[in-house]
């Protein structure tokens, strides 16, 4: 880190995904596998021209921990520049691993040059030092500051390598000053390497070789501002080739000492390495004691342990007793279970003993699934272990599908499944409800044609067609969605379809589908609660022998419920708004302390640490979308769903694990704070600074016009902030967060892995994880920027049970239901730029993990339901927008106790 301005500003590099390293940022773990020096695999497809395969080992190099990947083709037999250049460009065509920044690295100019030329983003170099001469050396660093790169610089000069801790500083030393004052390159973009080196060699002067470094990292990084530190960790065990216990323990234990020194990165093999606090305690003190040089026979009693421990390594113990029966238990058993490790093998054994491919799947893949599938309806199963049995059913039918295809080609009159077309309409972008659908669904053999999300009325009718499907299901998550599906079903009417619809998502409701939908379409209408009713609901509609009489039933019903509603709706008491408003919150604002925050405008925290964020996560809202109802931690307790609960959370822990530790998924926030007065009763206008003179914007709120009881306050959330003409200087703030940013590759990859089970999962925790980073940030507004409750003192569970103080409600929930409001408050916080979050038509966020919202910092301030509203409101509102009455109505359909 250096200063500027005041600021911190961290070394920022990039692939095609920006990767920030600031003070609050663990460990940047760079591969070191792509390396023709260091991996004997690696050099021989290199030799052998397998680029493909070579790209494999960056692949899992990224995909087991790695940062940055570090790329070397220094190797005699080889054309270097050649090989760097033709690999780095088939890096370039594989988002996966061109997402992270790649580490040039060579002893060759030439080689370090050409690959400069190729990589995308901000790269590191490996490296350049003073072994050359200054002028060398100075000339190298203006190259690698005119392409825009970082640098490792080795402590290296033109007497040799740094070897002692004094040659390690003062060689550091020099060339920080070179760099920094004639160079003037940038002081963050400056890493070191002050050599490690091996420890346990017997030889006297190798002793300090760990110690020596610890102190000269320590050094770098309270002297050198800004620079970092970084090493080739596994040189500390080379004494120990062949014995990976003690190795994997020597770099856990080096690493944890040099970081606490300041080490911020280093090249280790990620799968080289044992947790710290895992480290048998009698190896940590052998290895411990060789590392800090503790004892004179050190190392004499590391090597005489290493043997006891050599070739100790765990094994896990699996009861496989299943893999001894018949196919078709193995098959069941697999698809039960979730159990993918078999399921080719297994597969391919069972095509060879059926006629047909399509046997197979309609035998013993589908006997399996009807075992799910009754377990599931009989309560005995539950939703994860679906998706699980999910993606075993879709990995055998993936291995089924070249000879389904040939079959096909020979038979065009074979059986098929029903099909039902699903999709989240136009303007959204919620799915892991839709996706949840398509996989109960499919475990009950329909065949699934999924659109995603977003998808207009127009794509939906014209692939209905085409593919021939038996159902369309429609999902939507904000309100905008619900008059999308109304536009779906005039169309679906229009154009004389007579599928079966079904409507399903947190906005829908069976009232709103039986009085809004279910009268534009003459075909039939249904509600699907969730997706353990999809089933029973899809299989009434599409069976030839009960569709007649579910489409009869379900339209009587639903006429009786508009019927219903309509006299319930008449029997309501509404007062004006007038009277409302005249029944505002009750607020003594001569009483009233305002506290005038630390900074006024907007703050950016981007790359924020997923680490720190995932302490606020409320867990129970995750097992709900699992559909495992039960409150955390207790849920683990209950009889019924305990056992299924607690695996679903340990596979979210390791699966946040793999997030957090290979940086797959990036949080980004902005938080605004602004001066503020209510006006108009309802409205809340801003001001550019403390003068109050410029007006920047105005949100426009709503209020409550039920009639209420005696001191009940018919509620706005203007009521919150002072009004303009007491002359009290209030504050309102605004935020965005997102923790979705980098999702799409992964949950490209898990469709492509046929993995629903990933899939939902990733999305789920994604949206957790953005709850959490607006908790989080709430709390820091609370105690720092705005610093209204700098005293507040709380834990996790109290957060969720909301007993701060202040509020902060969203655009297009209860309290103010009109998502139009989004975009004002995106362009106040500079949104788009800021963060990467955007929205949509209908003013839903993407990436979808992403949360936005308001910050009422009064006392009296609370959340509430604004509940139905009457057209003299309406066309108020209307007017202070300037937008149409008719516009605004769309908007606020549930919100209204008139008919549009």
């Amino acid at each position: 880190m250096t200063l500027k301005n005041n600021h911190i500003v961290p070394l920022k590099l990039s692939g095609l995904e920006p990767l920030i390293v600031t003070p609050e940022s663990n460990f940047i773990n760079v591969g070191e596998r792509t390396n023709v020096t260091g991996s004997r695999k690696f050099l021989r497809l290199i030799k052998e021209e397998k680029y493909e395969e070579a790209l494999e080992v960056a692949m899992d190099q990224v995909r087991g921990g790695a940062q940055v990947i570090d790329i070397n083709m220094d190797e005699g037999m080889l054309d270097s520049e050649e090989a760097m250049v033709k690999f780095l460009n088939l890096i370039a065509s594989e988002p996966e691993i061109a997402r992270v920044p790649i580490m040039i690295d060579s002893s060759k100019w030439s080689v370090i040059e050409a690959g400069l030329k190729c990589i995308q983003g901000k790269g590191i170099v490996n490296s350049i030092s003073l072994k050359g001469g200054e002028a060398e050396f100075i000339e190298q660093a203006k190259k690698i500051k005119r392409y825009g790169a970082a640098v490792i610089v080795m402590a290296f000069d033109e007497e040799g390598q740094a070897d002692t801790y004094q040659r390690r500083i003062d060689i550091c030393k020099r060339s920080y000053d070179v760099l920094v004052d004639q160079v003037k390159f940038a002081p963050q973009d400056i890493i070191f390497d002050p050599n490690i080196f091996p420890v346990a060699t017997g030889i006297e002067e190798h002793r300090k070789n760990a110690v020596d470094f610890f102190k000269a990292t320590k050094w770098i990084r309270e002297n050198l501002p800004g620079a970092h530190v970084s090493g080739g960790v596994s040189n500390v065990s080379f004494s120990f080739r062949g014995n990976n216990v003690v190795r994997e323990a020597m770099h856990s234990a080096f690493l944890y000492h040099a970081i606490q020194q300041g080490m911020d990165m280093g090249i280790v093999n990620p799968t080289m390495l044992e947790v710290y606090d895992e480290i048998p305690k009698d190896l940590l003190e052998h290895v411990e004691d060789v590392l800090l040089d503790r004892r004179d026979d050190a190392t004499e009693r590391l090597l005489e342990f290493a043997e006891k421990v050599k070739g100790g390594e765990k094994k896990k113990v699996v009861d496989d007793a299943w893999r001894k029966e018949s196919v078709e238990e193995r098959l069941t058993h697999a698809l039960v279970k979730g159990i993918v490790d078999h399921i080719d093998e297994d597969t391919e054994e069972a095509r060879q003993k059926y006629d047909k491919p399509l046997q197979v799947i309609e035998g013993p893949l589908m006997d399996g699934m009807n075992v799910v599938g009754d377990l599931f309806g009989s309560g005995k199963m539950f939703l994860p272990q679906v998706v699980k049995s999910a993606r075993v059913m879709k990995k055998a039918v993936a291995y089924l599908l070249p000879y389904l295809e040939e079959e096909k080609a020979q038979n065009k009159e074979q059986s098929v499944a029903s099909k039902i077309l699903l999709a989240t309409v136009k303007g959204d972008v919620h799915d892991i409800g839709k996706n949840i659908v398509g996989v109960v669904l499919a475990c009950n053999n329909y065949e699934i044609v999924d659109l995603g999300v977003m998808v207009p009325a127009e794509k939906i009718l014209e692939t209905a067609i085409k593919e021939k499907v038996d159902a369309i299901g429609l999902s939507g998550l904000i309100t905008p969605s619900l008059d999308e599906m109304v536009h779906v079903a005039k169309e679906m009417e229009r154009q004389n379809f007579d599928l079966p619809l079904l409507i399903g998502g947190a906005t829908t409701s069976r009232i709103h589908t039986a009085v809004k939908i279910d009268p534009n379409y003459s075909g039939s209408v249904v509600h699907v609660l969730d997706a353990s009713k999809s089933v029973p609901v899809a299989g009434e509609l599409i069976n030839k022998k009960t569709k007649d009489a579910f489409h009869k039933k379900i339209k009587e019903e639903y006429k009786y419920l508009r019927d219903d509603h309509s006299s319930r709706k008449q029997a309501k008491n509404y007062i004006s708004l007038e009277e409302a408003r005249s029944n505002k919150v009750p607020v003594d604002w001569s009483q009233t302390s305002v506290v005038k925050p630390s900074f006024l405008g907007n703050r950016v925290l981007t790359d924020y640490p997923l680490e720190e964020i995932r302490n606020y996560i409320d867990w129970t809202p995750f097992f709900q979308t699992w559909m495992l109802k039960g409150k955390f931690p207790k849920i683990f307790d209950d009889e019924v769903i305990g056992i299924e609960a607690k695996k679903l959370y340990e596979d979210a822990q390791l699966m946040l694990d793999d997030i957090i530790s290979q940086r797959l998924l990036m949080a980004s926030a902005v938080t605004g704070i602004y001066p503020a007065n209510s006006i108009d009763h309802d409205d809340v206008e801003l001001y550019k600074d403390e003068n109050r003179n410029e007006i920047l914007t105005v949100f426009h709120f709503l209020r409550q016009q039920g009639k209420k009881g005696a001191n009940i306050a018919n509620l706005s959330l203007a009521d919150f902030v002072a009004p303009k003409e007491t002359g009290i200087k209030d504050y309102i703030g605004g935020f965005a967060v997102t923790a979705g940013i980098g999702i799409e590759p992964l949950i490209a990859q898990y469709e492509k892995e046929h993995d629903d089970y990933k899939g939902i999962m990733v999305k789920a925790l994604a949206d957790r994880l953005a709850e959490a980073f607006a908790e989080l940030m709430h709390e820091k507004v609370r105690k720092e920027l705005w610093g209204y409750a700098k005293e507040e003192s709380f834990d996790n569970e109290d957060l969720i049970k909301e007993k701060y103080l202040g509020i902060r409600p969203a655009p297009g929930y209860p309290a103010c239901p009109d998502h139009t409001e989004k975009r004002i408050l995106f362009d106040l916080l500079e949104v788009e730029k800021n963060t990467g979050i955007s929205l949509t038509e209908s003013f839903a966020m993407y990436p979808a993990a992403s949360v936005s919202g308001f910050y009422f910092s009064n006392p009296a301030s609370k959340y509430f339901g604004l509940g139905k509203v009457e057209k003299d409101q309406i066309e108020n509102y209307a007017k202070r927008k300037a937008m149409k009455t008719k516009e605004i109505e769309k908007w606020l359909a549930p919100n209204l106790a008139y008919d549009v």
